[in-house]
Order: structure tokens, then sequence, then C-alpha cells
């Protein structure tokens, strides 16, 4: 079996491909590599193509390989970008999600999986949050996650394309960039290893679902053969709070420093977690990585790097 990967030199999309070659599947990445770290994190084991998905290009890469599978990671994830030029976030997350789509039709693609965002929820009804949740995204970012959910659905009923929709919560982990519009997660930690205070905005209190980046892989690999014509949360289902975040990212540093508290961010959620039962379900998945073990990985794996960057 041969799959494409949108995005796989990215945070997310390189586990991705690191799992598919575990698994022993001939894997082929079309990334920009515009991100901040290139092609740094890419497995050599694949096969890159450079490319932007909204380019007519796309196509000649799919003709060439004729994959199986297309899992479609490549997105603009930087959620101020996106209020900030909410015209180049519909290009490439709607306009390049439907030349991706066109291209799987055209080219007789079986199956598309596709990376959502807890952000198509917005605000919560109600939590845990189910896939039944009504959609009504707060950002532009949200919006332009959530409209390309509706095309996938319409390309399936049209073409027969099959799909599996996967949507993620606060994803963390080795690799993720400390830039832009990055984690809270890879933002405190690189703060704590430069010897400085991390940032809680309003007063911490406020909850997230953090769901380890090698969990989300597994996901991922495991919806090629399964949950068809499913949209699936991929979470802990477990809600912490920023400030039993930082202590614990902190201990586990074995930094002294304390947190520095600001005023809150317009647009923040107070509180944000994904129910994952239908995971468990359709899937057969559950995170194997409780919060603290994914950190203790993270921090391990981030400090040596330190380490060999230095000597």
């Amino acid at each position: 079996m041969k799959v494409l990967v949108t995005g796989g030199a990215g945070f997310i999309g390189s586990h991705v491909v690191d799992r598919l070659i575990w698994e022993g599947l001939e894997t082929i990445v079309i990334d920009s590599l515009t991100g901040p770290s290139g092609s740094s994190n890419l497995n050599s084991a694949a096969v890159l193509y450079t490319n932007d998905i909204r380019d007519e290009t796309l196509g000649d890469v799919f003709a060439r390989e004729k994959p199986d599978v297309v899992v479609h990671m490549a997105a603009q994830i930087d959620v101020r970008q996106s209020q900030r030029n909410p015209q180049l976030d519909a290009e490439v997350n709607i306009l390049g999600t439907l030349n991706v789509l066109s291209q799987c039709v055209k080219h007789r693609v079986s199956k598309l999986i596709y990376a959502s965002s807890a952000a198509v929820y917005g605000i919560p009804h109600y939590l845990s949050i189910d896939e039944q949740h009504p959609m009504n995204p707060i950002s532009c970012y949200g919006i332009s996650k959530s409209v390309p959910e509706t095309y996938i659905r319409l390309f399936a009923e049209l073409h027969g394309l099959k799909y599996t929709i996967l949507r993620f919560a606060n994803v963390y982990g080795p690799r993720q960039s400390p830039e832009g519009e990055a984690g809270v997660v890879s933002i405190f930690l690189d703060k704590l290893l430069r010897g400085e205070r991390p940032v809680i905005y309003g007063d911490g209190e406020q909850t997230r679902d953090f769901v380890y980046v090698a969990d989300v892989a597994n996901a991922v690999v495991k919806a090629i053969h399964r949950a068809d014509g499913e949209t699936v949360n991929v979470s802990c289902c477990m809600p912490t709070s920023v400030n039993e975040l930082a202590k614990m990212m902190a201990r586990l540093s074995r930094s002294m420093l304390q947190p520095q508290y600001d005023k809150p961010r317009s647009g923040d959620i107070e509180h944000s977690f994904l129910n994952n039962h239908r995971a468990r379900d359709v899937l057969l998945w559950t995170p194997q990585y409780t919060l603290e073990d994914g950190l203790e990985e993270m921090i391990a794996i981030s400090t040596q790097a330190d380490r060999v960057v230095v000597s």
C-alpha cells in the first residue's frame, strides 16, 4: 500500500510519516517546507515532493505516485494569522483541500483521512464535547477547518471516495515549534529550557485537553483500515488547567521558575475537552500516554537535542 501525506514534514505530519514507515507502508510526502523546521523532521525513508497543495502541479505528483490512501495534514494552523489574513487562511485550508479532493477523485484514491480540529466546535455548549456537538467556530481558522469537512462528505456521496475525519484536541510533543501560533506546551518548555519564566494569560484555571503526538499518529494509521465515513475526536478526554500543566512541566524539567501572569487574551475559550468514546468504538483506539508520560518523553527528547547542539 502507498500512502501520500500532505504536510508530512510538519510537526504532526512527520510523526505520522514515521509511524507509516514503521508499519512498512510506502510513504510519499507533499510539503511546501515553509514551516519553521523545513525538512529537518522528515524521515529519510519517505519520498518528498516540495509542492504547495494549492498548485496545479499537485496533480503531477498524484499521477506519478498513484497513492492508495491520502492523509491530508497540510494546513495554515496559526489562529491569529487567520484573523489577520482570512483570505490566505481560506486559500490554504479550503481551496487547498478542494485541490487535494479533486486529485483524489481524478486519480482514484481509495481513501482520504482529514486532520480537522477541536476549533470547529467553538465555545462548548456542554462538556465533554462529542462529535454531535454543533459546529460554531469563533475564529477564521475554525471556519477554514470546518468547511472542508462538508466538502469531503459531499465528495464521498458524489464520487464514492471513502474518508475518515479526525478532530484533534491540543496536540503536543517533540518537534513542535515554540514559534508563532504554537501550542502552550512547546512554548512553556522553550521558556523553561532557556531559564525564563513561562507566561500564563488570565488566572490559569482555563482547561484544555492535551493529547500526545505519538497517540495522534497511531490514530491516523488506524484510520487507514477503519472508521470509513466517520468523524472522530482524537483526545485524552481529560481536562487539565494551564496552572496544573505549568506545575507538572516545572517539576519534570526540575525547574524552580514560577510562571508570571498576564491579562487574558480575547477570544480564548475558558474550558474545552473532547469526548473520545467514538474513537474507542470505531478506531479501536485509546491514548497510551498520560499527560505526565508524554511530557516526560518530550522533555527528555528536547533536553537531549539541546545537549547535541551544544556539544
